[in-house]
């Protein structure tokens, strides 16, 4: 069934900019290399689609960066039976299985060598991201290294847990292969050696816990091989954050690895994000209803930014914040370019900027957010050349950047205890003096200050949860402690206090009514008292695996094995 899924999307040199010409099955394919690459092309997004929604709410939800209602993912009440949980684990395991086969196909096709190694390595890349997420959502999880022979031996579904050190040793060797493989440069927005390395790094700061206790050499690793991703791959951070995110952000080299999403006939090509976190009557689709959510009150004041503080005194210093989320006052000008930029307040209130204005303000934490948006149609066609469509955008999903690269070198030589080594300070004043340009370069620094940074740098891009299981790893207490110190809470009665402000420039955050009494008063949660907490335990940082998955494979639920990965599995 994977073979016969392989859908084509477009030619090498074309990569970001074609939308899906055919589809087409693998017998009497990969005979060419603008085939194998056609064939590749696809991993890039579309088996990836179902999994955009876990992304976000694990990533950002369950990590306390998002407010998502009464979300299981915001209260720790997630169970086997979740929606999105199936459709992010299918997805990941798709993924894994539509690596596996295509590569063999480009194994025994007609290719040059050089296509086919390029070809072989993105399919391992992109399998081995597939395992770094299946490992840190779910921990202990089966090996499927060779679809077709599982089937054939009708062992598919009768797969033993593999345990999390063995899982990790697992991406390791197949970072290896594709590091081994892949071209040292590839076309713009294609995986190439460093972008493998990149990934190697991570994995293997991750990977350094998990035992329970920091392993030095595993950190040495992880250093080593972030700097010859800093030094050698010839890409550099952008000059601007914001620049990262907009749609002329899909040819960013900060973007290493991305879903590299396509408007096209087929669907699952496509980026479908703007619908759930973007603002009704955003586009002209009708499909964008995400202004009931907001990021976070805890995310905000990680920002140093108090969203009840008066509008025009308030301190906003970190550039990060306007492209990570929008509030009152907020104008961005890369989204409703042909309106003059996207009016936050207007789009909310003002029926001669925005026909559909619904006269009130919705969002429960007073923000929403900027990354993963598009804007609207004019957006799409004066970037990319091409309309988007129904709950559809070619808007590229950033999963590993540069700027994480940078952060993953500093926080390694800091476990290792080295805050004042001279690589690790400049990756970080690199990186934090690019969002606050102003600040004075740090001459020390410690796992406090990496940790926030990673928090500000990569918020709301699905990876703020996978932190917390790292750490989790070899020091739970404190992602527990963190966890639960959080304000999760919506605010209560700020829609009285935008329209005023919008209406007349006051910021009241006591309204009056007609008779003058004070009404509407602006406060934190139902009760006035205390944030709600959420029941994190140190059994929190494993996700239950979907009902269905437990249906079809009982021996899901057995202990992990210990396998001997390099003496078992080979590329």
């Amino acid at each position: 069934m994977a073979a016969a899924m392989v859908l084509g999307l477009t030619a090498c040199e074309d990569f970001l900019d074609r939308p899906t010409e055919d589809n087409y099955v693998a017998g009497g394919y990969y005979k060419t290399d603008a085939e194998c690459i056609a064939a590749v092309d696809y991993l890039y997004n579309s088996p990836w689609y179902d999994f955009q929604r876990g992304f976000f709410k694990v990533g950002e939800v369950l990590s306390g960066n998002y407010y998502w209602g009464s979300s299981p993912y915001l209260n720790f009440s997630l169970n086997s039976n979740d929606e999105d949980l199936r459709n992010m684990s299918y997805s990941l395991w798709a993924v894994n299985g539509h690596s596996n086969v295509v590569r063999k196909y480009i194994e025994g096709g007609g290719a040059s060598q050089a296509v086919k190694n390029q070809t072989m390595g993105e399919c391992l890349l992109w399998k081995a991201m597939a395992y770094f997420y299946l490992v840190r959502t779910f921990g202990d999880v089966p090996i499927v290294h060779d679809n077709a022979a599982m089937i054939e031996e009708g062992t598919y579904n009768e797969q033993p847990k593999v345990k999390k050190k063995d899982v990790y040793e697992y991406i390791v060797m197949t970072l290896e292969k594709a590091i081994e493989l892949l071209p040292e440069k590839c076309t713009e927005g294609r995986l190439d050696k460093y972008c493998a390395k990149a990934l190697l790094a991570k994995v293997y700061l991750t990977k350094a816990g998990v035992s329970g206790q920091l392993n030095a050499a595993d950190l040495q690793q992880a250093a080593t091989l972030a700097k010859d991703v800093i030094d050698n791959s010839g890409r550099q951070l952008e000059k601007n954050y914001a620049d990262i995110f907009k749609l002329e952000g899909n040819k960013s080299p900060e973007n290493m690895i991305a879903w590299r999403w396509v408007v096209s006939g087929q669907w699952t090509s496509q980026n479908t994000f703007q619908s759930d976190l973007g603002m009704t009557g955003m586009d002209e689709y009708g499909d964008v209803w995400g202004e009931w959510g907001g990021p976070s009150v805890d995310l905000q004041e990680a920002f140093g930014f108090n969203i009840l503080d008066d509008p025009a005194t308030r301190p906003d210093v970190d550039t990060r914040r306007k492209a990570t989320m929008m509030t009152v006052g907020d104008v961005i000008p890369y989204l409703w370019r042909d309106k003059g930029g996207f009016d936050y307040m207007r789009f909310e209130y003002d029926k001669t900027y925005n026909s559909a204005a619904w006269g009130e303000h919705r969002s429960p934490t007073g923000c929403n957010v900027v990354k993963h948006l598009y804007g609207n149609n004019a957006d799409h066609v004066t970037v990319l050349g091409t309309s988007a469509a129904r709950m559809a955008s070619s808007l590229c999903t950033p999963i590993l950047r540069l700027a994480d690269v940078y952060l993953v070198l500093a926080e390694a030589k800091v476990l290792q205890g080295q805050g004042t080594d001279a690589d690790a300070l400049k990756a970080y004043n690199a990186v934090h003096q690019r969002a606050i340009p102003a600040a004075a370069a740090e001459t020390s620094l410690d796992f406090d200050k990496v940790w926030k940074e990673r928090r500000l740098e990569l918020a709301c891009e699905g990876d703020r949860w996978y932190d917390f299981v790292r750490l989790a790893y070899y020091n739970p207490t404190r992602a527990i402690n963190e966890l639960k110190s959080q304000h999760r809470n919506p605010y209560w009665n700020l829609n009285l206090t935008f329209k005023n402000y919008f209406t007349t420039g006051q910021w009241l955050l006591t309204n009056k009514d007609d008779d003058g009494n004070d009404q509407n008063t602006v406060y934190a949660d139902p009760e006035q008292g205390g944030d709600p907490v959420p029941n994190v335990t140190a059994n929190s940082f494993t996700i239950p695996f979907p009902m269905e998955d437990l249906t079809f494979n009982p021996l899901l639920k057995n202990d992990a094995i210990d396998v001997d990965v390099r003496n078992t599995y080979h590329y």
